[in-house]
């Protein structure tokens, strides 16, 4: 990767993208289109097609026949594995392309984006591929005249709702399995970064996918994300996003089929910070990168920074220093720490968390406001509240930006029962030289992952799944097959 071909692929032409359904290209039943702004400049990039319901409905007859007719879930493992296998291929062939469309749709830091889109849904998709032949049925410990198997079967017709922060990477996770195990799907890309996933889509059916496996519908989650979700013929569903949506997914999977819902949703991760850290410097690089990377916008950001009250200013002004250096720029340049904020409507929501977290009482230790307007494009700098108490808004709810809110603790038993203070359980960090605190505190918070003296390296051998009102079910890893199987029982009487 290198700058001169970025920048070659930074200034092509993006033409209209389509629906993907049954294996071609298809414009909206209503004719409209929706644009793609770029946050980079705000200048429109292209256009998508604006889904209508009945659209959805199509993509899910299209799935469903592939799946009735078993062009897919009835060749033999070895087959399906080779075809993801290229599939794979093909996504890290066309890496620096998929990862530059996507910049130029969701603003990520390139250096970021290249390993974090395309690179990692390789490596998923390559990983379930490699999965598909050593996945074993089960036989029953019966007495000697039964024979009792446990058979796993593909659902059927998988729904997956793709959040915009990264499309390919998420996506990956929720189409890299449901395949392997030999079901059809139906993917929603988000409003405000579908075009890498539309692309990704099209190298599966260059690999050989047959057509109406894989199928892409995009437009308004109000319309399109309703429709897969009331649809009586959608088996999964499997969703990425906000609590308020997660919410309504389940109330029309009541409504509909009662269709297995599974929801990865928001986080206010805890980065805990002990006095006896081994390296207070180390600890304050990496928790400036936890929650400033893309933006803040990222699922697991460590959020809300707990630091114990005998560091509170050393470290404070340490991650104050760290994050300094971390200001936004251009999203297509190598060296640029920070990309753009998704979307215009985002970043006013960033700073509407600002403003209210002043008004509660919090002290504005960094940034705070918007910058590089004069580029066209949406940008915040790094952002961080000192003085934040758990009843603050700022301490109990997710703002998806660059706002790191710090709170100061007096020993280990505050530092857990403020971890465990807000609706959330996505993850969590803590930093300690002591080995027995360090597992205690793994037992005591309430996350599906809680890092040790590091944050956000878990890969796809391990599974990312939240608690409490961050959701049910797991990405990652071989767990993440049983969300898209059945088990069918084979009672035999000998």
């Amino acid at each position: 990767m290198d700058q001169t071909s970025i920048d070659e692929l930074r200034n092509r032409d993006v033409p209209p993208c389509h629906h993907l359904i049954d294996g071609k290209a298809r414009p909206a039943s209503s004719g409209e289109t929706m644009d793609v702004v770029s946050p980079i400049d705000g200048s429109i990039l292209t256009t998508i097609a604006r889904g209508t319901a009945a659209d959805m409905n199509a993509a899910i007859a299209s799935a469903r026949a592939a799946f009735e007719d078993g062009r897919w879930k009835n060749q033999p493992p070895a087959a399906r594995k080779a075809i993801m296998l290229k599939w794979a291929d093909l996504v890290e062939k066309h890496a620096l392309e998929l990862a530059v469309l996507g910049v130029r749709d969701n603003g990520t830091e390139i250096a970021m984006a290249y390993k974090a889109e395309p690179l990692s849904a390789a490596g998923t998709v390559r990983y379930y591929a490699e999965a598909i032949d050593k996945v074993y049925g089960e036989i029953a410990p019966t007495q000697q005249n039964v024979l009792g198997m446990i058979h796993h079967e593909p659902v059927g017709v998988v729904g997956a709702i793709i959040p915009w922060n990264f499309p390919l990477m998420i996506g990956a996770w929720k189409i890299g399995p449901a395949l392997a195990t030999g079901n059809s799907l139906v993917v929603k890309p988000p409003e405000t970064a579908s075009l890498s996933l539309i692309r990704m889509a099209e190298l599966a059916l260059e690999a050989g996918l047959p057509a109406g496996v894989l199928n892409i519908v995009t437009g308004e989650g109000a319309v399109v994300g309703e429709a897969m979700a009331l649809s009586m013929d959608v088996d999964v569903l499997a969703f990425t996003g906000s609590g308020a949506t997660g919410r309504r997914l389940l109330e029309y999977s009541a409504r509909s089929n009662l269709k297995r819902v599974y929801l990865e949703l928001g986080g206010k991760s805890p980065h805990i910070i002990f006095a006896d850290t081994a390296d207070l410097d180390q600890a304050a690089k990496v928790v400036a990168a936890g929650i400033f990377r893309n933006s803040g916008q990222v699922c697991v950001a460590g959020s809300r920074l707990l630091v114990q009250q005998d560091i509170h200013d050393d470290f404070v002004a340490a991650v104050a220093k760290a994050s300094a250096a971390m200001q936004p720029g251009d999203p297509l340049l190598l060296d640029t720490k920070i990309g753009a904020i998704n979307s215009e409507s985002q970043l006013k929501q960033d700073l509407a968390a600002v403003e209210t977290a002043a008004h509660e009482g919090g002290h504005l230790v960094l940034g705070g406001k918007r910058c590089l307007e004069e580029t066209g494009g949406f940008y915040m700098g790094p952002t961080i509240v000192d003085g934040v108490k758990a009843s603050h808004s700022l301490f109990q709810k997710e703002v998806f930006g660059p706002v790191l809110a710090v709170t100061t603790f007096a020993d280990e038993a505050e530092a857990v029962q403020l971890a465990n203070a807000t609706d959330y359980g996505l993850a969590a960090g803590v930093w300690t030289s002591n080995l027995s605190r360090a597992h205690r505190m793994v037992r005591a918070i309430a996350a599906g992952v809680v890092h040790v003296n590091t944050y956000g390296g878990a890969d796809v051998t391990v599974p990312l799944g939240g608690v409490r009102q961050s959701g049910n079910g797991s990405d990652k890893s071989l767990h993440a097959l049983d969300k898209y199987l059945n088990l069918k029982t084979a009672w035999i009487q000998l």
